[in-house]
């Protein structure tokens, strides 16, 4: 873990789009704690994130909505408020928004 203690405020909570078709809000993304960050996305109705990867393991915990999960190599499955799903490095993955209103989760 790293030395920081005390109260991180984040530089900004506005939303911004990103070309993985999501709307971001950096929560927690600094040199402060780097071996974590978390990042708040969201998905509007019927959207479907661009595939992707990422070189470090990502944890997604749905916050608001329901959504079809695709990771490589398994069956595309449901999520929905409550879930965590839990994503290797290098694993590509994206998930649509099955749902009438923004699929809502937090990345890890």
């Amino acid at each position: 873990m790293g030395d920081f203690a005390g109260l991180y405020q984040p530089p900004s909570l506005e939303a911004f789009y990103t070309q993985e078709r999501c709307f971001i809000v950096e929560q927690m993304n600094t040199h402060l704690c780097a071996e974590v960050s978390v990042a708040q996305c969201r998905v509007e109705p019927q959207v479907t994130t661009q595939l992707h990867q990422l070189s470090v393991a990502e944890r997604y915990i749905v916050q608001q909505g329901r959504g079809l999960m695709e990771l490589e190599r398994l069956q595309s499955f449901y999520v929905e408020v409550g879930d965590c799903v839990m994503i290797p490095a290098g694993c590509p993955q994206r998930i649509k928004n099955v749902g009438n209103e923004a699929l809502v989760f937090l990345c890890i």
